[in-house]
C-alpha cells in the first residue's frame, strides 16, 4: 500500500520518497527543509553533512517531525560496528545502515545488539539495512577489484545474507530490485539511490533508474538528491516526483496492472 501523508484532505507527501540532504551546513538544511515544507517527510543525512555538523542535524529534523535515514554505512569488526550502531540509534534516527560486505557476523551482531539496547532503553528500534554494492560502481570497477561474480549476482547474495542476519532490508540499485524482491520476499525493504527523473543528468551514478521503473521493480523507498535540491524550485521538483510515484504501489506480486490496483484500492468500499 502506498504510504501517503494527508493534510487537509490533500496528498502532501509520499513516505517512500527520501530526500537527500546533500548540503554542507545547518543553515542549508533548514533552508531546504523549510522550502520543501509538507511535501517531504523523510530525509537522508549522509557522511558529509553528519561529519560537518554532527548529531544536531538529526535532532533538529526529528523536532520538525521528519523521519531520518542516517546513511553512514558502518563497516568494521563486529563489536565496533555494533557499538557504533547503538550510539547512532540513541540519536533517534528512523533508519540506519551498515555495509553488507562486512559479513554475516558483523551484521547480525549489530542487529542483535541494537534491538537489545532499544528494548532496554524502552525506545522504538530503527530499521537497519545493509548496503550491497554502491550505485557508483560499474562492472569494470567491479572487475578491477578482483571480484568474479557479476554485480547483480553479488547484490542478491549480499541481500540474502543481510536477511539471514535479521536486517530489515538493503540499499541497492533499482536495476537489481526485482531480483532482490524475488529472492527476499515482499516484506524486505529495498532502498534505492541513483534515482533520476526522466531526462535528468546521472552525474556520478552508474546504475540509475527513474522513479517509475524503480517502484515497478519492487523498490520500497527512493533516495533522490540533486533533482530536488539543485532544482530552481525544489518544492515543485519534489511534488512532480511525488505525482509520478502516487500511481505506483509498493511491490505487490498481484498481476493486476497498476492502474487496476489503483482503482481497486480506492473504490473497494463499494464492493
Amino acid at each position: 500500500m502506498i504510504n501517503l501523508v494527508y493534510t487537509g484532505g490533500q496528498v502532501m507527501a509520499d513516505e517512500r520518497l527520501i530526500a537527500a540532504l546533500d548540503v554542507h551546513t545547518m543553515d542549508d538544511v533548514k533552508r531546504l527543509v523549510t522550502t520543501l515544507g509538507d511535501s517531504v517527510t523523510y530525509y537522508k543525512v549522509g557522511m558529509e553533512l553528519f561529519y560537518g555538523v554532527g548529531a544536531q542535524v538529526v535532532t533538529w529534523l526529528r523536532e520538525q517531525d521528519k523521519d531520518v535515514f542516517l546513511d553512514l554505512k558502518l563497516h568494521d569488526i563486529p563489536n565496533t560496528a555494533a557499538g557504533g550502531i547503538c550510539s547512532l540509534m540513541r540519536l533517534g534516527a528512523t533508519m540506519l545502515n551498515v555495509h553488507a560486505s562486512g559479513g554475516y557476523t558483523m551484521m547480525k551482531t549489530a542487529c542483535d545488539r541494537m534491538h537489545a539496547e532499544a528494548a532496554e532503553l524502552g525506545v522504538k528500534c530503527p530499521k537497519l539495512i545493509a548496503v550491497t554494492v554502491l550505485t557508483s560502481i560499474n562492472q569494470d570497477d567491479w572487475r578491477d577489484m578482483g571480484l568474479a561474480l557479476q554485480i547483480k549476482s553479488a547484490v542478491v547474495r549480499l541481500a540474502r545474507l543481510a536477511q539471514k542476519a535479521g536486517l530489515d532490508g538493503v540499499v541497492a540499485s533499482a536495476q537489481e530490485a526485482s531480483l532482490i524482491r524475488e529472492a527476499c520476499g515482499k516484506d524486505f525493504l529495498i532502498v534505492t539511490p541513483g534515482i533520476r527523473p526522466a531526462g535528468s543528468d546521472t552525474h556520478d551514478q552508474s546504475r540509475v533508474a527513474t522513479p517509475t521503473s524503480a517502484l515497478t521493480d519492487g523498490a520500497t523507498h527512493l533516495v533522490i538528491g540533486r533533482p530536488i535540491y539543485a532544482a530552481a524550485d525544489p518544492k515543485a521538483a519534489a511534488e512532480k516526483i511525488i505525482n509520478e510515484m502516487e500511481t505506483f504501489y509498493d511491490y505487490n506480486p498481484n498481476p493486476l496492472p497498476h492502474v487496476l490496483l489503483w482503482w481497486r484500492d480506492r473504490f473497494s468500499f463499494f464492493l
